[in-house]
């Protein structure tokens, strides 16, 4: 039995922490942050309230040989810190492209680490990619500072349904290059 190519999903270092795939014992952290209605309203599919089984439902679509994202823990056990502070994931996307989503864990927020983990993913481009998007709320700018701090550049205005929110919210669009 063959792996599928997206089954493979390397290990990628920064200087403060490791972007590792997700692993089932992350559900207490995940469920822990994910709960936290600041992180599901910034998201566009974190539900709030999050429903029993979602946390494990998610972890197994990550672990899935064939799935059409990436997502890694974004890990700081190396220096000590904690085993999960936010999540960082490629979706796949037509014409060798991919977009990026994120979401840190609030008492990990202004210290960087959104900008850290997003610069490593774009170095690595570990789906080879030939250019990656990303789309944040309107009323999120610290994420879109995160994009433009790593060289996405501004598309336009588009709107995206938010679960937690239950409506459809203003965004701003990124691309970049690689």
């Amino acid at each position: 039995m063959s792996l599928d190519q997206t089954s493979i999903q390397p290990f990628i270092e920064s200087e403060r922490f490791v972007l590792r795939p997700l692993r089932k014992s992350d559900a207490g952290l995940l469920l822990q942050y994910s709960s936290d209605e600041r992180v599901a309203r910034m998201t566009s599919s974190i539900p709030h309230p999050l429903p029993p089984g979602a946390t494990e439902a998610y972890i197994e679509r990550a672990l899935a040989n064939e799935r059409d994202e990436d997502i890694w823990a974004i890990d700081g056990t190396r220096d000590g810190g904690a085993e999960l502070k936010g999540v960082i994931g490629l979706k796949r996307m037509d014409r060798n492209q991919s977009e990026a989503g994120f979401w840190i864990a609030p008492v990990f927020w202004n210290t960087g680490l959104a900008s850290e983990a997003l610069k490593a993913l774009v170095d690595a481009n570990p789906l080879t990619n030939a250019a990656m998007f990303a789309s944040v709320f309107q009323d999120n700018p610290a994420s879109a500072k995160v994009l433009t701090h790593c060289g996405f550049e501004y598309l336009g205005d588009a709107e995206t349904f938010s679960v937690s929110r239950n409506s459809a919210v203003p965004t701003w669009t990124y691309s970049r290059k690689l």
